[in-house]
């Protein structure tokens, strides 16, 4: 569960062995054994020494690399782990219209599923402080949508659906963040670049969980650039929701409007130190535990990737007759 993030964008990744040493001007400043990690992710980084990346690709530590602001630009990996049959039978089936359809359709009900949760959470914590007929509103739109995904006779139209979806949810998302308004304050989704600093710590938190499904992804020996839903979009795996993580360091008051700037061109970017408080906040959150409801036992939150993916693995591998989404509850 232990992920390096390397924030300082003078350093540079060697190789001592079977350790990972982080060099800034050419001075130690870190050192972990390798196998303490799962990953690591270097945010504007000088460079890495190929005997590191060999390192990493030897015993499974994911390395990816983001610019300085958090967008993905590469990822080193080993050799194809997993049962090439797996991936064989993972690219027939997201070849087959239908079984795409049916798969994308469990999906995309889950993720309304979760946005629906954290809406009916929003009017059992804090009646008092939203528009609560407004969420109900909202809740009862993702329902209607949700069933409309069921029933959706087409990817385009379960996209469609989806977007749909996104503009209810993201239209009372604002309602949601319940301190600090001057600073944080959403008026829609905006990315690349994000336009506010609440779209620009989502956007953050998606690129931080890319990473981890990419990885659990293919640590079951799946292709996680093969997807059922948006195909057409090859490199875009799917994401879950960070969306309640965000929420909760702004409405905890872990972060200041200070820590944000904004550029000519409009797009708003975090500095390095509150990037080190989000990433610490993400670290901590990965240990907390939750009941996984098909599984019915607890697993820490940072586990819940490589439990998803397992279960896409028996899916797709046909041990278990549908793929069971999490809803959270």
């Amino acid at each position: 569960m232990n992920t390096l993030y390397v924030t300082s964008p003078d350093s540079y990744l060697a190789r001592d062995g079977e350790n990972v040493v982080i060099r800034i001007a050419n001075e130690e400043r870190f050192r972990v054994p390798v196998h303490n990690i799962e990953g690591i992710v270097c945010f504007g980084y000088m460079g890495a020494s190929p005997q590191l990346m060999a390192l990493c690709s030897e015993r499974n530590v994911a390395l990816s690399f983001l610019s300085e602001h958090g967008y993905f630009l590469g990822r080193v990996s080993g050799t194809v782990s997993g049962n090439v049959l797996l991936r064989r039978r993972q690219y027939r089936m997201a070849d087959d219209k239908n079984t795409s359809l049916q798969l994308a359709k469990i999906c995309i009900s889950g993720k309304l599923s979760n946005c629906k949760t954290v809406l009916q959470r929003a009017i059992r914590d804090h009646a008092g402080t939203i528009n609560k007929t407004a969420f109900e509103e909202a809740i009862q739109t993702l329902n209607n949508k949700t069933r409309q995904a069921f029933n959706a006779g087409s990817l385009d139209i379960l996209r469609g659906i989806e977007g749909e979806s996104a503009l209810v949810y993201f239209g009372v998302f604002d309602q949601l963040i319940l301190a600090n308004k001057e600073d944080f304050f959403m008026k829609g989704r905006s990315r690349r670049p994000p336009l506010d600093n609440v779209n620009a710590l989502l956007s953050f938190a998606y690129t931080l969980l890319t990473h981890e499904v990419r990885a659990a992804l293919e640590s079951v020996g799946l292709d996680p650039y093969v997807g059922f839903l948006h195909t057409d979009r090859p490199g875009r795996p799917s994401l879950a929701l960070a969306d309640r993580f965000v929420l909760s360091i702004i409405n905890r008051k872990q972060l200041d409007g200070k820590g944000f700037k904004t550029l000519e061109t409009g797009g708003v970017l975090m500095d390095e130190e509150t990037r080190k408080e989000v990433l610490t906040a993400w670290q901590k959150r990965k240990q907390e535990e939750l009941q996984h409801p098909y599984l019915n036992t607890s697993i820490p939150v940072g586990l819940l990737p490589y439990a998803q993916a397992l279960l896409l693995a028996r899916y797709i591998r046909g041990d278990i007759d549908n793929y069971p989404v999490f809803i959270n509850k």
